[in-house]
C-alpha cells in the first residue's frame, strides 16, 4: 500500500476519533447541565380538577359501626382517587386490629356512575356484604353492611 494511502487512513481514523470524543463530551455536558428548552415546549401549569359536590344524602365516608375500632372512618374516594384500603397494615386507610383481618383484606373503589364497590383482596376469612361472601367486586350503598373479620362497616353521610 502506498505511503499516501496509509497517511490518509491515519488522518481519517484520527478525525473519526476526534468526532467520537467531541460527541461524548457533548453528552456528558448535557447530562451535567441539562439542555435548553424553548418556553413553548414547557408544559402549561395544570389545574387540579375540581371535585364534584355530592348530592345531599349520598355517602361521604365509610365508618366502622361495630367492632374494636368503632368510630374509625375514611373518606370515600372519587373515580380518580386511590381506593380505600382496609386491613391490618399501617398503610390502610381503615386499620383494624382484628385477628380475623388480613394484612390487606379489602378495598373500596368508586365507579364511573357515582357509586362504590368493594372487593376482597384475597383475604383468608373473606369479606361479607349483607351476610353474603364477596367473590367479585360488589356494589355497596348506604343500606348495606360490610363485615371484615369481626368488624362491621357502613357507608354514611357526614
Amino acid at each position: 500500500m502506498p505511503a499516501i494511502a496509509v497517511t490518509l487512513l491515519k488522518v481519517l481514523f484520527l478525525a473519526l476519533l476526534w468526532i467520537f470524543v467531541i460527541s461524548c463530551a457533548g453528552v456528558i455536558r448535557t447530562d451535567l447541565f441539562g439542555r435548553a428548552v424553548p418556553s413553548s415546549d414547557l408544559p402549561q401549569e395544570l389545574e387540579k380538577p375540581r371535585r364534584k359536590r355530592r348530592k345531599r344524602g349520598t355517602p361521604t365516608r365509610v365508618e366502622v359501626v361495630e367492632g374494636p375500632q368503632t368510630g374509625a372512618w375514611a373518606p370515600l374516594p372519587d373515580v380518580s382517587d386511590p381506593p380505600v384500603k382496609i386491613g391490618r397494615t399501617g398503610d390502610c386507610a381503615i386499620r383494624l386490629d382484628d385477628d380475623y383481618v388480613s394484612t390487606l383484606h379489602a378495598q373500596i373503589r368508586a365507579d364511573n356512575a357515582g357509586g362504590w364497590f368493594i372487593e376482597d383482596r384475597g383475604s383468608t376469612n373473606g369479606t361479607y356484604v349483607n351476610g353474603q361472601m364477596v367473590t367479585q367486586p360488589t356494589t355497596i350503598s348506604m343500606a348495606d353492611t360490610v363485615r371484615v373479620g369481626r368488624t362491621i362497616m357502613k357507608l354514611v353521610s357526614a
